[in-house]
C-alpha cells in the first residue's frame, strides 16, 4: 500500500466510522464495537505511516486545487507523525474508557457523542498530516466545529454558555488573528506550503516577524497561552471523555503542535533566532506556566485544577518553541506526547473518582485511596509524569527543556521550571496525600473501608495510560529520534542525543 493510499486511509477511517456509529443507535454494543474498532483501524494504519517515516519515507498526498497556489494537499514529516500517532492511539484508550464513563453516568445522547468524537479524530488527523498552512487551517476549524457540540453535550445551562464561550474564543481568534497570519505569510512567502528551515528567510523584516509570530500564536487560541485561555477551564462541564479528548488527545494538543509547526516549518529556528522575533514569546509562555499553576492550587473542583494544569503545561510546549534552538524544538515535541500520556491519565482518574462516588472536589478525596487504590495509583503515576520524574516520561522533555535554557543561558526559563516543577508537586501530590493518608470522611475505620472502583472499562483504560507514562520513560528513543531528525534538516549544526 502507497503512502498516499495510508494517508487517504487516516483521513477516511474516523469519518466513516462516525457515519457508521448512528446505524447502531438502538445497538449501543454493535455502537461502540464500531468505534473501537475504527479507533484501532487507525492506529494501524498510522503505525503503518510511522515504519514508512521512520525508514525516511516522507509520504504525500495533493488532493485538490482550490485557487491557484491554494491546494488542500497532505505531507507526513516526523512532528505531524508524533502527533498523529499521539491521537490515534489514545482514541482507543478513550473509547474503551468512554463505554464505563457514558454508560456508569447514564449520560444522554450517546450517539451523538461517538459521531462527533470520530469527526474530531478526523480533523486532527487532518492537522497532523497537513502539507500546507491552508489545508491546516481547514482541519482546524473541523476539531473546534465537532467538539463544540460535545462541550456542550448535557445541555445544561452551564454546559451552553461554555460552549458558547468556546466557540466564541476559539473561531473569532482565528478569524480576527489566525487567517490573517496565514494571507500575510502567503503574499510574503508566496507560498503556504511546510518546508525545512523555513519560508519567511530573508522576505520580512524583524520586527514585522515578531508581529506576525503573535499573529499565529494567539490566533492559535488552542494553544491556551495567556490571556487566551478562558475557554478551557470552563469547557471542564463536559463529560470527563470529552476533557480527556480537549486536553491529551486532540484539541489543545492541535494547538500546540500548529504552534511548534509553524515555528519549525514557516518561520525556520534560524531565522527566528538570529532576528530574536521570539524573544518575547519566552516570557509570556513563562508567565503563563507559573501563573496558571498557581491558579490550579487554589482550586477545589477536581477538573478545574487539572484544567489550569493543562494551561500551564501548554505552554512548556510553546517556551521551549519560542527559544529557537535545536534543544527546545526537541522538548516541546516531546511534551506533547509525555503530557498527553500523564494528562489523559488524570483526567481518567477524576472521572473514574465521579461515577464511583460522584465527588468532583479535592477537599472529598480524603481517603478515597482506601476505596480506589487502583484508580489512585494510577492518577499518583500521571501526577509523577507531570512533574518530571524518572522512570516516567515526562522526565524526558522537561530534561531537553533545561538543557535549552542552559545552552542559551537562560536563567527565566530555569526559573520557571523548577517553580513550575515545585507548584507541581504542591497541587497534584497534595491529592495523593489526601487519597491515601487522610482518614475517610464519616468517620469510617480503615478496616470498613470497601473497594468500590470505578467500571472495568475506566479502570482499565487509566491503568494502560498510566502504563504509558512508564513505557514512554524507556521508548524515548523513538520520539526523540523523530525529533532530532527535523532539528538537524532546520539546523545542520543540530544537537546530538549525546549531548
Amino acid at each position: 500500500m502507497t503512502g498516499a493510499s495510508l494517508i487517504a486511509l487516516a483521513l477516511l477511517i474516523p469519518t466513516a466510522t462516525s457515519l457508521l456509529i448512528p446505524l447502531f443507535r438502538e445497538r449501543p454494543n454493535m455502537r461502540e464495537a464500531t468505534t473501537l474498532v475504527g479507533a484501532v483501524a487507525l492506529f494501524a494504519v498510522v503505525v503503518l505511516l510511522l515504519v514508512e517515516v521512520m525508514a525516511g519515507g516522507r509520504p504525500a498526498l495533493h488532493l485538490v486545487d482550490v485557487l491557484p497556489g491554494l491546494s488542500i494537499a497532505f505531507n507526513v514529516e516526523p512532528l505531524g507523525m508524533l502527533f498523529a500517532v499521539i491521537a490515534s492511539g489514545l482514541w482507543i484508550v478513550n473509547s474503551l474508557y468512554s463505554i464505563g464513563y457514558m454508560r456508569g453516568e447514564n449520560e444522554p445522547r450517546q450517539t451523538s457523542f461517538y459521531v462527533f468524537f470520530a469527526v474530531a479524530i478526523a480533523g486532527a488527523m487532518g492537522v497532523a498530516l497537513a502539507g500546507n498552512l491552508f489545508t491546516l487551517f481547514l482541519f482546524y476549524e473541523v476539531l473546534t466545529l465537532s467538539t463544540y457540540p460535545l462541550v456542550t453535550h448535557r445541555a445544561t445551562p452551564e454546559a451552553v454558555r461554555a460552549g458558547r464561550l468556546y466557540l466564541m474564543m476559539l473561531l473569532g481568534a482565528s478569524m480576527l488573528l489566525l487567517l490573517p497570519a496565514i494571507a500575510w505569510t502567503g503574499f510574503t512567502a508566496g507560498t503556504l506550503n511546510f518546508e525545512p528551515g523555513g519560508i519567511l528567510s530573508g522576505k520580512i523584516g524583524n520586527v514585522a516577524m515578531a508581529g506576525l509570530l503573535a499573529l499565529f500564536v494567539f490566533g492559535t487560541a488552542k494553544a491556551a497561552v495567556m490571556p487566551l485561555h478562558f475557554w478551557l477551564p470552563a469547557a471542564m462541564v463536559a463529560p470527563t471523555p470529552v476533557s480527556a479528548l480537549l486536553h491529551a488527545v486532540a484539541v489543545v494538543k492541535a494547538g500546540v503542535f500548529t504552534v511548534l509547526k509553524i515555528i519549525v516549518y514557516v518561520f525556520g529556528i534560524d531565522t527566528l533566532a538570529e532576528a530574536g522575533a521570539s524573544e518575547w514569546l519566552v516570557y509570556v509562555a513563562g508567565f503563563t506556566v507559573v501563573t496558571a499553576s498557581l491558579i490550579a492550587l487554589r482550586q477545589d473542583d477536581l477538573k478545574r485544577r487539572l484544567a489550569y494544569s493543562t494551561v500551564s503545561q501548554l505552554s512548556f510546549v510553546v517556551m521551549g518553541a519560542a527559544m529557537a534552538v535545536s534543544a527546545g524544538i526537541i522538548g516541546s515535541g516531546l511534551h506533547i506526547a509525555m503530557h498527553a500520556a500523564g494528562k489523559i491519565t488524570l483526567f481518567f482518574c477524576a472521572g473514574a473518582i465521579a461515577v464511583a462516588t460522584h465527588k468532583t472536589k479535592v477537599s472529598e478525596l480524603d481517603g478515597i485511596g482506601r476505596a480506589m487504590p487502583i484508580t489512585m495509583t494510577a492518577f499518583l503515576i500521571g501526577s509523577l509524569s507531570i512533574i518530571g520524574l524518572p522512570p516516567l516520561g515526562g522526565m524526558w522533555s522537561k530534561w531537553w527543556l533545561m538543557l535549552a535554557a542552559a545552552e542559551q543561558g537562560r536563567l527565566f526559563v530555569i526559573f520557571v521550571l523548577i517553580a513550575s516543577t515545585l507548584l507541581n508537586v504542591a497541587y497534584l501530590l497534595s491529592i495523593v496525600a489526601r487519597a491515601f493518608f487522610a482518614a475517610p470522611r464519616g468517620g469510617a475505620q480503615e478496616g470498613k473501608v470497601s473497594v468500590n472502583e470505578a467500571p472495568w472499562p475506566c479502570v482499565v483504560a487509566l491503568s494502560l495510560t498510566a502504563l504509558l507514562c512508564v513505557l514512554l520513560f524507556f521508548l524515548v528513543e523513538i520520539p526523540q529520534g523523530m525529533l532530532l531528525e527535523i532539528t538537524q534538516t532546520a539546523d545542520p549544526a543540530g544537537v546530538s542525543i549525546d549531548e
